[in-house]
């Protein structure tokens, strides 16, 4: 069993992936293949110039992997809460998952998010009709399911979906250790 499952690997999936795997929380990342990055091209990425979006997905993966992220090709097609004592997920091929937590980074798509019965509203963006309801920090109405990214109602700017996957990784390693986590690596 996963200590968090990532659901989705564009900027804010695989940016959340990074965090938790480099905080040595055991991360799985089940991606549909489906990233609206993968059509980008990026000219206002801060820290990278001129960047395809398949590369950056490309190297936000190696980094995360570097840290012992796991990454599986799956498209998820169930979660169960199971009484909140852990989350069971249930892929298109009939393989399921366990963790403590889930971080929903689906970018445009909310359609998992409805079937769990997580609360909705409108989105902001344009062509983003709904995204889930969070707190502000990534927790969304049911206990051990966070959302990050477009889906979570931040703009669909890969600098922003990053930052906010994140943010909510931050917010769930903090909550996990039972103190505030800060991640800053020092030049020697």
């Amino acid at each position: 069993m996963a200590e968090v499952i990532v659901i989705g690997a564009g900027p804010a999936g695989v940016s959340a992936a990074l965090f938790l795997a480099k905080a040595g929380k055991e991360t799985l990342v089940l991606d549909s293949n489906a990233s609206m990055t993968k059509r980008a091209w990026l000219r206002n990425h801060y820290g990278a110039k001129d960047v395809t979006g398949p590369d950056l997905l490309k190297t936000g993966r190696e980094q995360a992997e570097t840290f012992g992220a796991k990454f599986i090709t799956e498209k998820v097609t169930v979660v169960d809460t199971n009484g909140g004592t852990k989350v069971t997920v249930k892929t298109e091929s009939g393989r399921s998952y366990e963790a403590a937590h889930i971080i929903l980074a689906t970018g445009a798509i909310t359609e998992l998010a409805s079937a769990i019965g997580l609360e909705l509203r409108d989105g902001r963006e344009p062509r983003i009709k709904t995204v889930i309801d969070t707190d502000g920090f990534g927790r969304t109405s049911k206990p051990r399911i966070w959302a990050a990214g477009t889906v979570a109602g931040v703009s669909v700017h890969t600098i922003i979906t990053a930052g906010d996957g994140a943010k909510v990784a931050i917010e769930l390693i903090s909550e996990l250790n039972g103190e505030r986590y800060v991640d800053h690596d020092v030049l020697k």
